[in-house]
């Protein structure tokens, strides 16, 4: 999927058991980058792109993800768009979407404490190995030597969605042109398939972002965004580490 994936199991089983358990999520995180792949030719998502499969024809993961990339326009009135760029892209989803499926993998499995990080997209569950919480630093969107918020969570998701590594990589559908306005979303909750679209969708949107994102704490995920002019605020909830 483009990005480095690391995984911690902090359950106390044997080696075996638990390389197995690894071996398990990157099994299933190549089989996502295989079908999902915008720039895999033989890919799922590119074979839908040149029109030789339907959402009739195509696999039962890619109907779910077009389900959710449609519930997910509808939800964040189009500023969530797997169509943004002209082509089929769900990338934006895909991410989030599929650790969060190999999160459900390893605790099916019997691992309840475990930590997957996607490229900055985290998901975990259970105790660090030390005990207590998971802690997660947001690195600061300017000096990538320093963090803005460093979280600590024992059972959630994290995903932060910026213009400070990539670029102008998210794009305001509504203009066509790249997003303004705001430098970092980070975006915790639940589920980091949702945690994921939101930090994208809410990047997307601007400074309007900041009271989408302030309505989704009714649900369960918190915020903490900076502006491209440097202010920086956080939802009431913010799980941030003392």
């Amino acid at each position: 999927m483009g990005t480095a994936v690391s995984i911690e199991l902090a359950d106390d089983r044997p080696a075996g058991e638990l390389r197995a358990l690894i071996d398990d999520v990157c099994g299933w995180l190549h089989e996502v980058d295989a079908r999902f792949s915008t720039y895999k030719e033989d890919s799922e998502v590119s074979r839908m792109r040149r029109g030789e499969l339907t959402a009739e024809s195509c696999s039962d993961d890619l109907r779910q993800v077009l389900v959710a990339c449609a519930d997910l326009w509808r939800d964040t009135d189009g500023y969530f768009d797997a169509y943004a760029g002209g082509p089929l892209d769900p990338s934006g989803y895909v991410k989030g979407w599929s650790v969060e499926v190999a999160s459900d993998r390893l605790l099916a499995a019997g691992s309840a404490n475990h930590y997957i990080n996607a490229g900055g997209d985290i998901r975990m569950r259970g105790s660090h190995p030390d005990g207590g919480p998971w802690r997660v630093g947001i690195r600061h969107p300017w000096e990538a030597d320093k963090l803005s918020w460093v979280l600590a969570l024992t059972d959630g998701a994290v995903a932060t969605s910026g213009t400070y590594e990539r670029g102008d990589h998210v794009f305001n559908p509504r203009t066509g042109q790249p997003a303004r306005g705001l430098r970092s979303v980070t975006v915790v909750g639940p589920s980091l398939a949702l945690a994921d679209a939101y930090a994208t969708a809410a990047l997307a949107m601007g400074e309007p972002g900041l009271t989408w994102l302030a309505k989704l704490a009714t649900d369960g995920y918190d915020s903490a965004v900076v502006t491209d002019d440097g202010r920086a605020f956080s939802s009431a909830n913010l799980p941030a580490a003392v």
